[in-house]
């Protein structure tokens, strides 16, 4: 009897940054990803100073921002289609 499990590994964020039209993301697999600010209005009408307020909430599988009342599921941003509201 095997004890593998099939179970996926989810993605984790690990950390973030912005530009001016974007937020990225370090993934735990390596990659990064640049996602759209207009896909979250209130990151994007956030101050500089707000937006460096983030913390990893569960280990990385989201990002919050308490001060402007904002959360972000990493799975969502990897799989945007399964998130129609964000398109």
């Amino acid at each position: 009897m095997s004890t593998l499990s099939n179970k996926p590994v989810p993605l984790l964020a690990t950390d973030i940054w912005f530009d001016q039209d974007k937020l990225y993301v370090n993934l735990s697999d390596g990659r990064e990803i640049g996602i759209p600010l207009e896909w979250f209005p209130r990151l994007k009408n956030a101050t500089p100073e707000q937006k460096s307020k983030w913390k990893l909430i569960g280990k990385g599988i989201g990002i919050h921002w308490s001060e402007i009342d904002e959360d972000i599921a990493v799975e969502c941003l990897i799989q945007p289609e399964a998130f129609p509201i964000l398109l």
